[in-house]
């Protein structure tokens, strides 16, 4: 015989700032749901990315942080991703044309190498 849980989710923790969108905890403020007795939540914040009360993201694209990233890569089949895999520098850590290395760095969005030049245009 399984024990009932003393809390519970709101219908409107769907769309408060502090929800987790995880199945297993609810909120950052209330993880485990609010008391049973309750019916609303005192600490219910809107959510200021959601618009008209839904998440909203187009298509091919994808929220990173507070940042809408396009993804290309979702138009390009399995062996045009095996070959970016296989020669752009973000992977390699080279320039695909005269070999340069580029400096570790995580945060680069622009990979142009400035020995031959060469242009990423890959998106």
């Amino acid at each position: 015989m399984s024990k009932q849980s003393p809390f519970h989710k709101l219908p409107e923790c769907d769309r408060c700032f502090h929800n987790t969108h995880n199945p297993h905890l609810f909120c950052a403020v209330h993880p485990y749901g609010v008391q049973e007795s309750s019916e609303q939540c005192v600490d219910f914040e809107l959510d200021p990315n959601l618009l008209n009360g839904e998440w909203w993201e187009p298509e091919e694209a994808s929220f990173y942080g507070n940042e809408l990233v396009i993804s290309p890569a979702q138009r390009w089949n399995r062996a045009q991703k095996l070959e970016l895999l296989l020669w752009h520098p973000l992977f390699t850590g080279l320039c695909p044309e005269c070999r340069y290395p580029f400096p570790p760095d995580s945060a680069r969005v622009h990979w142009d190498c400035p020995s031959c030049e060469w242009k990423d245009d890959s998106v």
